[in-house]
């Protein structure tokens, strides 16, 4: 029999067999601790409160250049293979660090999807499904946030660490709540700091009045919009307690040149510092991988920064214990074609890319699927993202047969029709 659990609005509901929980609307009062907090004790009886870090390479990676080099074939470019600290596997030589770090990971080499640009790709990438007129899925950190959540936390359950201002980590029908908060380039959330002047009695008494007021519009008027202001507030309000998280000078300078100066560096290094607070959920965004020209050179410069950055994150992550409950995601919209075009580049490749996972619930060390000498085509294990989607829900602790209630409807967590990729599962 299932049971129903209110999600920031009577008709956002999630329906679990498993796991107990209260409704996040009490007294017509958005309680911000509410929700679908309760699910964590999916992570806590899996093994330990667990979280997930993405790390999301937007443009589309080359699978040749990164994880499945093709070597002296027509198609492969002018990089060698390297052996890495897994033996007999192989990954390009762009990545000597991540080389060195390959026994904490798991290569998906035999990926195919459907979506060809780059709007839509990213839809199914960040949320496990096609994008169609209507249609509002979370995305995988928001989603993965609801059942990963701590019961009592200052902290937000999913942010997302960028160079841009454009809004990222969309909630879809789980709502604002479980939208990803965005750090920009490294940054603090603005506004947390009360203004000057005022004492911290006085900011007690206006949050007081506010409160009020917002129950009473709550009662009379309750919408989409005024739940959403409300959570946004609170959520402010209660981050404001451990704005330090979120400060990176607190970290010692020689970390800063471990991970690196450049944007990048800095958001990984903020990732570890947030996993190590406990936040739930992160993704940190890497720019900007369309080589549709010159496509040699592009990675070089991209895969020069991110290699010893991811590297030594994957390192540090290890060495103080995270990576036993932290689920690591290296993924992008697409990958690139074998073919190398006119303008030395790679265009939109779906028919046969890569992925990689490591951390809990992952078994290390695995390589799974393959493509042909050419990479080409798939011609063992063919995956798609709804494959990936059930084995990171699965190695995160949370039954991905299970079913998001909407409006009194079933929807899947992940799509029915596929399953998790046991080989990856430890």
């Amino acid at each position: 029999m299932k049971k129903n659990y209110h999600c920031g609005s009577s008709e956002h509901v999630l329906a679990r067999r498993s796991f107990l929980q209260s409704s996040c609307v009490a007294g017509g009062s958005l309680l911000l601790g509410g929700g679908l907090s309760q699910l964590a004790t999916a992570g806590e009886l899996a093994g330990g409160h667990r979280q997930l870090l993405v790390i999301f390479l937007d443009g589309g990676l080359s699978q040749l250049e990164s994880w499945d080099p093709k070597p002296g074939t027509q198609e492969g470019g002018p990089f060698r293979a390297i052996p890495t600290s897994v033996p007999g596997t192989h990954i390009s030589e762009l990545l000597p660090y991540t080389a060195q770090q390959m026994h904490h990971l798991a290569v998906i080499r035999s990926l195919r999807t459907t979506e060809k640009d780059h709007t839509p790709a990213k839809y199914l990438l960040e949320t496990g499904r096609n994008q169609k007129e209507g249609s509002d899925f979370p995305y995988l950190g928001a989603a993965a946030a609801s059942f990963l959540e701590p019961t009592e936390s200052d902290l937000p359950p999913y942010v997302v660490i960028q160079t841009s201002n454009y809004h990222l980590g969309h909630g879809g029908f789980l709502g604002s709540r479980y939208a990803g908060v965005n750090l920009v380039r490294g940054q603090p959330p603005r506004n947390l700091t009360p203004p000057e002047g005022i004492a911290a009695e006085e900011m007690q008494r206006r949050t007081q009045l506010r409160d009020m007021l917002d129950q009473r519009l709550v009662r009379n008027r309750r919408t989409a919009d005024t739940e959403a202001y409300a959570s946004s507030y609170q959520m402010a309000e209660r981050m404001s307690r451990k704005k330090d998280v979120f400060d990176l000078s607190k970290e010692p300078e020689k970390d800063h040149e471990r991970y690196g100066t450049h944007d990048f560096g800095k958001h990984c290094l903020l990732a570890r510092r947030l996993l190590e607070a406990g936040l739930p959920c992160i993704q940190v965004r890497h720019r900007a991988y369309d080589s549709h020209f010159e496509n040699f050179n592009i990675h070089m410069e991209t895969l020069g920064e991110f290699d010893r950055t991811f590297a030594t994150l994957m390192d540090d992550l290890h060495e103080r214990g995270l990576l036993e409950n932290t689920l690591v995601a290296v993924m992008s919209e697409m990958g690139r074609t074998p073919k190398i075009n006119n303008q030395m580049g790679r265009d939109h490749w779906t028919k046969a890319w890569s992925m990689v996972l490591g951390g809990c619930g992952i078994q290390s060390e695995a390589i799974y699927g393959k493509t042909d000498d050419r990479g080409m085509d798939i011609v063992e294990g063919k995956v798609n993202q709804g494959d990936v989607f059930h084995t990171i829900y699965s190695a995160l602790g949370v039954d991905s047969t299970e079913s998001f209630q909407i409006g009194g409807k079933d929807v899947p967590i992940a799509e029915p029709v596929h399953g998790p990729i046991e080989d990856l599962l430890a």
